[in-house]
């Protein structure tokens, strides 16, 4: 739009703002990123359309902001998790994990696609992904450690896990092959978990 994004700095400005980018979460996750345009979202927020473009460059600028929520919103549950954690690891907190991810793919549908296919082209979206998936195998790692759990390649068998969490959760969520039996694969995944972590 050619002129200048501001930060806001008074209060009414910072809520105006976390409405456009609640409103851009909300139209992202409803209708997908590719089908939602600037003038949807300032309506959305109440706001007009110039307003947006006053803090935001354009519909990526607000997509940027709106990864802070979703990451939130996906992966807190399952940090959750951990952070109530049993003194082992045992099949039916694998299974709370399981569920906490088919949950957040369940939620989080149309904005899960749209952000990791651009996180293949975009590299400020990569980069969140990447400081993400770090801090959560870091935290994860240090809190089994502390209940004693096999210290040798702890880091990597978690990183391993949550691929495997996340591939299963995707499978289970979105691609529903007809010759998969998805409560046998679910139970191979956490045996596979556990035993992993024995």
């Amino acid at each position: 739009m050619g002129q200048e994004v501001r930060q806001p700095k008074q209060e009414r400005s910072i809520k105006k703002k976390n409405e456009i980018v609640k409103a851009g979460f909300e139209l992202f996750s409803e209708v997908g990123y590719y089908s939602t345009n600037t003038a949807e979202i300032a309506k959305r927020a109440g706001v007009s359309t110039g307003i947006v473009y006053g803090y935001f460059k354009d519909k990526r600028d607000i997509l940027l902001d709106v990864l802070d929520i979703y990451i939130k919103s996906a992966f807190n549950p399952v940090l959750d998790i951990f952070n109530s954690f049993p003194d082992k690891v045992d099949s039916s907190f694998m299974s709370r994990i399981v569920d906490a991810a088919i949950l957040s793919h369940e939620k989080n549908a149309n904005i899960h696609e749209a952000l990791h296919s651009m996180s293949h082209s975009d590299e400020a979206i990569n980069n969140k992904f990447m400081t993400l998936e770090d801090e959560i195998t870091l935290t994860i790692a240090d809190k089994l450690s502390t209940i004693g759990v096999n210290k040798e390649n702890l880091t990597e068998k978690v990183h391993f896990a949550m691929d495997i969490v996340q591939s299963f959760a995707h499978e289970y969520v979105y691609d529903h092959h007809e010759y998969i039996d998805y409560e046998q694969m679910r139970k191979i995944v956490e045996s596979t978990l556990t035993d992993l972590f024995k």
